[in-house]
């Protein structure tokens, strides 16, 4: 599978006075960590624009960014509403062994840890706070577990092994 030299890692939701500032929200493990990038991008079909990043700071768990080039209000409002992006190795300073990005676990087959059934694929994951949530499109149609050491027993490039209890991931959850 290829892996994307950019990671998604939050949107610019507003804008902050009138000098150019945006609010942005962090899906970054912590806004910190968006807030010490030195530039983040934003993506219009398949090209992305780059912003060096001039100054950062964090409010109430956003974080307000001063963007190279822009500079007053009307620019940052045509911002407003955009994803965006930082490069992966940029990212993978941040990371601590083990991890792994979301954007490259979606797509990988769930597979049964004893009897390596194809259980179904990682179509989405959520955080709701205590854990992330697996969204698992199956044969059974959409089923949701929480990506806990009980249930998932390992994760490679090539598939995430689980160890779910009857009814999380089968016909029974119906």
């Amino acid at each position: 599978m290829e892996r994307s030299l950019f990671l998604p890692c939050g949107q610019i939701i507003n804008t902050h006075g009138v000098r150019g500032v945006v609010k942005a929200r962090s899906d970054c493990d912590s806004p910190e960590i968006l807030a010490s990038l030195s530039r983040v991008y934003t993506k219009r079909g398949d090209e992305y624009t780059a912003y060096e990043i001039k100054s950062a700071s964090l409010q109430k768990g956003f974080v307000l960014l001063t963007l190279e080039g822009v500079d007053d209000l009307d620019a940052a409002v045509a911002l407003k509403g955009r994803d965006i992006y930082a490069e992966r190795a940029e990212l993978e300073e941040f990371m601590e062994e083990g991890d792994r990005f979301i954007a490259d676990l979606i797509g990988l087959p769930l597979l049964h840890a004893d009897t390596k059934e194809r259980l179904g694929v990682l179509r989405d994951v959520y955080n709701l706070g205590a854990s992330d949530i697996y969204v698992v499109d199956t044969p059974f149609g959409e089923r949701m577990m929480p990506a806990v050491p009980e249930f998932v027993t390992e994760i490679t490039d090539e598939a995430i092994y689980v160890r779910p209890i009857k009814g999380m991931l089968d016909e029974e959850s119906t």
